[in-house]
């Protein structure tokens, strides 16, 4: 169970004032292009699960990595979200020959692509798998180290817009959110509490509430 804070910003303004006075903290940043994945008739989308491959680097053609998961059954309340998650690397070059040919994924041999076979009959020859698009995002990471936390700064680009958000894994959120909620007050940011995630945005082609 992956379990993150997650509290949205408004606009761009506030992204760069956050980045701005996290700064000093700043460790690395991704450059991430998420493509999912699923059949015909949509058939994971409408048990909530989300098969995704992530594909990082700034050349479309030659990404550094890339990673399968599989995401299911999320909730989030208050800006405290749960999903079922497991993820495991993927070739890069494979990566790109299931975006090229989608049905090419259900032949990987991977776990996930078994276990989606498995239990919801998707990725054979009755139901290849189709690529359902996807989105690119721009993951700054900052490490808080008196917190012992680990901040994901992300800005999320969608056809339809773009959209902001403060992400921390944690087994602690009741904690966790306290912090990060006195620290955006401190940086003089204003946020709100995520009530969605950035798939089922993709998915409503649309910002949801």
């Amino acid at each position: 169970m992956e379990v993150e804070i997650k509290l949205r910003l408004p606009d761009a303004a506030a992204h760069r004032s956050l980045s701005s006075y996290l700064s000093p903290h700043l460790r690395r940043t991704h450059a991430q292009r998420n493509l999912f994945f699923d059949a015909a008739a949509r058939t994971l989308a409408a048990a909530t699960a989300a098969l995704r491959v992530r594909l990082y680097g700034t050349d479309d053609l030659a990404p550094s990595r890339a990673v399968l998961a599989l995401k299911r059954r999320p909730r989030i309340d208050a800006g405290v979200s749960r999903v079922e998650e497991v993820e495991e690397p993927l070739d890069p070059a494979l990566a790109l020959a299931c975006a090229a040919d989608p049905a090419r994924l259900g032949a990987v041999d991977s776990p996930i692509v078994r276990l989606v076979a498995a239990e919801y009959g998707v990725g054979g020859i009755a139901a290849p798998f189709v690529c359902l698009g996807g989105f690119r995002n721009t993951r700054n990471v900052y490490e808080l180290e008196d917190e012992g936390l680990v901040l994901e700064l992300d800005e999320t680009r969608f056809e339809f817009g773009t959209s902001y958000e403060l992400e921390c894994e944690t087994p602690d959120p009741d904690r966790v959110k306290e912090v990060l909620e006195k620290l955006l007050t401190v940086a003089g940011v204003p946020y709100q509490y995520s009530r969605s995630n950035k798939f089922a945005c993709f998915m409503a082609g649309k910002f949801l509430p």
